[in-house]
């Protein structure tokens, strides 16, 4: 990725203090790919293009499921959502968050 493109991320205080949820809550999310995070220089961080309005994309989940029924890793998921995507046009988060989930889905099981 080039740098114009690298994403805003959000370590789990910044997710605390933006969600109002508690620590093990956040954990839990993750742990439920509710949200999709990796770590950065041993910090675990979640991309800001996963929230909208204050809470998880609710795209994101069902999406992280297809990835991780298709053999995608966490991470592997992660690198894929934030990547350009050439059928889509754009990168599967930016799809996602325009109401292409259907499409991004298709693209996704695809891909297994």
């Amino acid at each position: 990725m080039t740098d114009a493109s690298q994403p805003e991320w959000l370590t789990v205080p910044d997710l605390v203090e933006l969600l109002g949820q508690s620590p093990s809550r956040i954990r839990r999310l993750i742990d439920d790919r509710h949200l999709l995070a990796t770590r950065i220089d041993g910090v675990l961080k979640v991309p800001a293009s996963f929230l909208r309005d204050g809470e998880p994309l609710h795209e994101l989940h069902g999406t992280a499921m297809v990835l991780a029924d298709a053999g995608f890793s966490d991470d592997e998921a992660l690198e894929w959502l934030l990547s350009e995507e050439d059928s889509l046009g754009t990168t599967p988060i930016t799809a996602l968050r325009a109401g292409r989930k259907a499409e991004v889905r298709r693209i996704a099981q695809a891909l297994a």
